[in-house]
């Protein structure tokens, strides 16, 4: 009997096929015989072609659609490496340097870490010879290799002193998530793959924010090319109106996907980022999400991949991926090949807007001073305001928010009926800011105000 096991996109599919091959025939010709065999039980899609005249795998898949391939046994074994965002080497996280290789980030448990690496240090010689000028690619395909084998490095450090490590290199897992506290307590939480674990990391810094203060969430998942179904399904059970994960049809069937129950839930007013890279899982939550109105989505129409694969594993120990049915969300508006079109659509980082409404939501009796103001200044603001707010602007209190992050240091002043507003340091470039005038806590009449900014080159 043949066992199907999760993939990492999209498995839902449990047909448990006979074996068809003869021992008579050559071995990619039994191969060949069974996967015919999957994709006439399982396969959902257009067969570009006379399957049963194909003799070889790579005639076969050439007939299937783009998502579906065939895997060897190591292939297979890279590919779930990648969902999972791991990989063997010394476990660095690194960016290019003058000198050499910077290290950004050092991950708990590699061979890095063991061998007391720290963040700061610069790679500038990889088994006695000199990386300076080299790209973080070439870098990389030294630092990385078979498990348990060594790498030299040469370090400079911070106070310019050098060191030379041999570090053993393992298998080590790039972090998935990143989670940050915002300013107004908004808390940011961002999901590069949907990882076997991905939902229950999701879950701890949801957990980690709330403890911390947050009161509202933003959900990041821009550039995440997807992962586990599994993962969906989880976390779509953390928002409290969402009942439904997907709805999926198959070869023999059309079924709704409950979401896992969980005991965590993200507020309803959370926001959910997306872009043109956002894909597979991604777009299933994101679907799930916005028709049963358990977020809000924000940012442009994601990729389009709403065909679910199943892997197989074949009798020589290798895999077939194949397209095993299309999903969508609950009301069935078509994903595969169109995408979901958020409910706001920006052409800016949708971060900075999901953090702009989230603000506006928390100061609902403040009013706008006007429409978003252009500057190409970044050494300072002139807000024009409301000539019976001059005489009381003293009383009140001026705070500069940089938009997807905190509160920018700065003084102000009203000349006539403009507020001059000079940040300690420059504001950056294509960057959005909040600007608030917060009214006196002792008067009854002043109202609040608020202003969006952007900063353009």
């Amino acid at each position: 009997m043949k066992k199907l096991i999760w993939s990492f996109v999209f498995v839902l599919s449990f047909f448990l096929l006979p074996i068809t091959a003869t021992h008579a025939a050559s071995h990619e010709q039994q191969l060949v015989k069974e996967i015919k065999e999957v994709i006439k039980n399982t396969y959902v899609g257009t067969i570009d072609g006379d399957l049963k005249s194909a003799t070889s795998i790579s005639e076969i898949i050439d007939m299937l659609d783009p998502y579906s391939t065939y895997f060897t046994e190591q292939e297979f074994e890279d590919y779930m490496n990648s969902i999972n965002l791991a990989t063997i080497g010394i476990g660095v996280v690194i960016e290019e340097h003058n000198d050499g290789i910077l290290i950004k980030d050092v991950i708990e448990g590699s061979g890095a870490f063991e061998a007391d690496v720290q963040a700061g240090d610069i790679i500038i010689a990889i088994n006695g010879k000199s990386i300076a000028g080299s790209s973080v690619q070439e870098a990389s395909s030294s630092l990385l290799g078979n498990e348990d084998t060594q790498v030299k490095i040469t370090l400079k450090h911070n106070d310019e002193t050098i060191s030379t490590k041999t570090i053993t290199r393992k298998k080590f897992a790039l972090p998935n998530i990143q989670s940050e506290l915002l300013f107004g307590n908004v808390g940011y939480i961002a999901m590069a793959s949907f990882s076997e674990d991905g939902a229950q990391l999701v879950k701890k810094a949801l957990l980690d924010l709330k403890q911390r203060g947050a009161t509202s969430f933003i959900l990041d998942l821009q550039n995440n090319g997807g992962g586990y179904v599994t993962t969906a399904e989880e976390l779509t059970g953390l928002f409290p109106s969402a009942k439904v994960a997907y709805l999926l049809e198959e070869a023999h069937g059309t079924y709704t996907i409950p979401a896992a129950h969980q005991d965590a839930k993200f507020p309803a007013n959370t926001r959910i980022l997306v872009n043109r890279y956002s894909a597979s899982a991604s777009e299933m939550l994101a679907a799930s999400l916005q028709d049963q109105k358990a977020a809000i989505l924000y940012g442009e129409t994601t990729y389009g991949k709403g065909a679910m694969q199943g892997f197989y594993t074949l009798q020589d120990g290798s895999y077939l991926k194949l397209t095993v049915g299309k999903f969508t969300g609950p009301d069935q508006k078509a994903i595969h090949e169109v995408g979901v079109k958020p409910n706001i659509q920006t052409t800016a980082a949708p971060i900075f807007q999901a953090h702009f409404d989230a603000l506006k939501e928390q100061y609902p009796k403040y009013k706008k001073l006007s429409n978003v103001k252009n500057s190409t200044n970044t050494q300072k603001l002139t807000i024009k305001i409301p000539s019976l707010l001059t005489s009381q602007i003293a009383k009140g209190h001026i705070q500069l928010v940089a938009l997807g992050a905190n509160e920018v240091s700065a003084s102000a002043k009203v000349t006539g009926n403009s507020i001059i507003v000079t940040p300690t340091n420059p504001l950056s470039l294509d960057q959005e800011y909040m600007l608030f005038i917060h009214p006196n806590a002792h008067s009854k009449v002043q109202k609040g105000y608020y202003q969006h900014i952007k900063i353009t080159s």
